[in-house]
């Protein structure tokens, strides 16, 4: 396993060795078992090679050490501060859309305002359908047919997935999801990035005479020592033109 995260973050066992301090002959009986690493140490090499916490947690597993990091429910008391100030966000957001995810695009929150807006985009809310944001994304009942620049979006939004996962870590979930979007977009042609890029992707969401564009932003926690924490993402939508600030407190 320290192999496999060294090969990811494209260093060799010199390299690493000299970022983390480690004899590199020591580094060589780490990775091939013939030393038996303390608690210490693989956490020492998980900060160097930047592992997020939940595979620190498997290293540390893997050498027959206990777990390091905590992942505790979200509206548990010991993420109160936390969870303040999530809220916090989500309410100053109005009368915009926000949303909180977790590292597999699951919806976890979201404020009053996204909530209109996505019932008033797609009716009564199916939590078993729609709990996730990409496959809302792609799905023919979900957003696709809602958004006029789907295919921009859509594109965008694979390369999200892929550069936002923690760690740039794709876990099994996560390539699950993306085996089941490359099977639902087979027969959709997604656009090559334009010669001169806009300087933001615009979703642009119209259904009947609603028509409003936003753009996102997307605020991590910082210096999490908490699984749970360390994966949730929250994402704020804001009009992309004048139109949509004026018309969107009122359109939902």
């Amino acid at each position: 396993m320290l192999r496999t995260w060294r090969h990811k973050r494209g260093l060799s066992q010199l390299d690493l060795s000299l970022r983390a301090a480690v004899s590199n002959r020591h580094l060589s009986f780490l990775e091939s078992g013939r030393s038996k690493p303390s608690r210490d140490m693989v956490l020492h090499l998980c900060r160097v090679l930047q592992v997020p916490l939940r595979e620190s947690n498997d290293l540390l597993l893997a050498a027959g050490l206990a777990p390091a990091h905590a992942e505790s429910p979200l509206e548990g008391t010991a993420l109160r501060a936390a969870n303040a100030a999530i809220d916090l966000i989500l309410a100053h957001q109005e009368p915009y859309p926000a949303v909180v995810m977790d590292r597999h695009w699951n919806l976890v929150r979201t404020n009053a305002a996204a909530a209109r807006f996505f019932a008033k985009l797609l009716g009564p809310a199916d939590p078993s359908r729609r709990a996730n944001v990409v496959r809302l994304v792609f799905a023919d009942d979900g957003l696709r047919p809602l958004l006029a620049n789907w295919a921009e979006v859509a594109a965008a939004l694979l390369d999200r997935v892929r550069g936002e996962a923690p760690g740039g870590v794709i876990d099994a979930p996560l390539q699950r999801l993306l085996d089941e979007i490359d099977g639902d977009r087979a027969g959709a042609r997604l656009p090559s990035p334009p010669a001169v890029a806009a300087p933001l992707v615009a979703l642009q969401f119209r259904k009947g005479d609603l028509a409003l564009d936003f753009f996102s932003t997307v605020t991590s926690l910082g210096t999490p020592r908490d699984i749970a924490l360390q994966e949730l993402r929250i994402e704020c939508f804001f009009p992309a033109d004048e139109r949509t600030r004026e018309l969107a407190p009122h359109a939902y």
